[in-house]
């Protein structure tokens, strides 16, 4: 689901179409229990066995979850989760009364749900009513003759899903956004690139057409660029490699449809297939290498900004790391909770950016020794790559281990081998991209060779 660790949890809220997905018919959010609850007192009777209410409610939140996880309308364009229509999807009247006991059982089940195998999505668990509809999923009234039969809930849903179903129990309730993280391009860096790399990547298999990006780091570089190009070329969309909102959602229902992650024989997603490459959130206790950038980045607003205090760049969010993170959403209007989700980060890396763009004319001379707000990979190019190159070069003529280098603006491969020597011989991460850490290691040792 968006927003969470790619593991699912259960949203605070659902919206509703109030008719089939082209339908001009309102929208409306309502909270996910009361939904289930209202979808339970439509579809299923009141005097049915428990077992049975219990199979089918497990049944009719992880197929509402399912629809969120895969965000199988909004990656169409819609503006909804799910509709009404049970031609599509679950059968919801607003304002309907709810059945008491029906109402007990949802307010237990509703943070549970199905999944299968090794899969950790919630399980697209069709069902139909088995007595004017027939399916090949549950059958609303043949859990009643199981549960007769003696059979528990989760042997019904076996019955009718396999018996290497599992059930998720006591999920975490959350506010969902849409996954969507904002315009993606070269340089670009976090999770949301992460997740386009990991998917193409999968996409590619099926489109043989589309160049795997050899190794998902989380940095938008030039392979990635070439695949997204060639994606959108394929789905017509602008190949211009930029993965926009269109880009980004078409991915995903591609990606959704060869995994068939909303049918009943999905390949499923595995939790190695979803493992983050950055954190979502950072708070006291973390350490590595994101919290030192998130710590640079703080460093070099404090500088103009007397109300964020300095901090030190040591990769570890101890309180001093909170409580400036705190005096930082203090002043930027954020919520002063000291940890570092979404809104705080992306507001971090707007004020860097709107500093670098508002630098007093006193500070322009010294511009080009400013990180710009992205990484530099192989396969870029322009004024930004020819600076780091012409530090590298100064570099190199006085630090042996540093291969010399031509400033000509194009980041090849001799020009990763440069950044890669100064990483090795600063401690970071040799992986020859130009983020904020190294940037900074690159111009002090530019500085310190002079």
């Amino acid at each position: 689901m968006p927003d969470t660790p790619h593991t699912p949890v259960i949203p605070e809220t659902i919206t509703v179409h109030l008719g089939k997905p082209n339908d001009r018919a309102r929208n409306v959010t309502v909270p996910f229990v009361d939904y289930i609850k209202n979808v339970a007192s439509s579809e299923i009777y009141p005097t049915w066995p428990e077992e049975a209410l219990r199979a089918n409610i497990l049944a009719q939140v992880t197929f509402a979850l399912n629809r969120v996880y895969t965000e199988h309308y909004r990656s169409r364009g819609y503006d909804f989760d799910i509709t009404s229509s049970t031609a599509y999807d679950q059968y919801f009247v607003e304002n309907r009364n709810i059945f008491s006991n029906i109402s007990g059982l949802v307010d237990e089940l509703f943070d549970d749900y199905v999944t299968k195998g090794n899969q950790i999505q919630p399980y697209f668990t069709q069902y139909c009513s088995g007595r004017s509809v027939n399916c090949e999923g549950l059958s609303q009234w043949g859990t009643v003759d199981l549960a007769n039969q003696g059979k528990n809930a989760y042997q019904i849903l076996q019955y009718y899903f396999g018996n290497d179903i599992k059930l998720k129990l006591n999920a975490p309730v959350a506010r969902i956004t849409e996954s969507y993280p904002g315009t993606l391009r070269m340089g670009d860096w976090g999770e949301g690139v992460a997740i386009i790399q990991r998917q193409l990547n999968r996409i590619s298999a099926n489109y043989p057409a589309i160049p795997k990006i050899p190794a998902v780091t989380g940095i938008f570089d030039g392979p990635t660029v070439a695949s997204v190009k060639k994606f959108q070329q394929i789905f017509d969309l602008e190949p211009d490699g930029i993965v926009g909102k269109a880009t980004w959602y078409n991915v995903q229902r591609i990606y959704n449809a060869i995994k068939r992650i909303s049918e009943l024989y999905s390949e499923g997603l595995t939790l190695s297939e979803v493992e983050r490459v950055y954190k979502e959130v950072l708070a006291e206790g973390d350490r590595g290498h994101d919290v030192q950038i998130l710590q640079y980045y703080l460093d070099f607003i404090s500088n103009f900004n007397a109300a964020v205090p300095s901090v030190a760049v040591d990769g570890i969010y101890g309180p001093a790391t909170k409580a400036v993170v705190i005096a930082f959403q203090r002043e930027y209007g954020l919520a002063q909770d000291g940890i570092v989700g979404r809104a705080t980060w992306g507001r971090v890396q707007t004020a860097y950016a709107d500093i670098l763009k508002s630098l007093p004319a006193e500070y322009l001379t010294y511009s080009s020794l400013y990180y710009p707000g992205y990484f530099i990979t192989l396969g870029a190019s322009g004024k930004v790559v020819e600076q780091i190159q012409t530090y590298l070069a100064a570099i190199a003529r006085v630090r042996g281990e540093v291969p010399a280098i031509t400033a000509d603006g194009n980041f090849g491969r001799r020009t990763q081998a440069a950044v890669q020597a100064v990483q090795r011989l600063y401690g970071l991460e040799q992986n020859g991209y130009v983020g904020p850490l190294t940037w900074n290691a690159i111009i002090n040792m530019y500085n310190d060779s002079h």
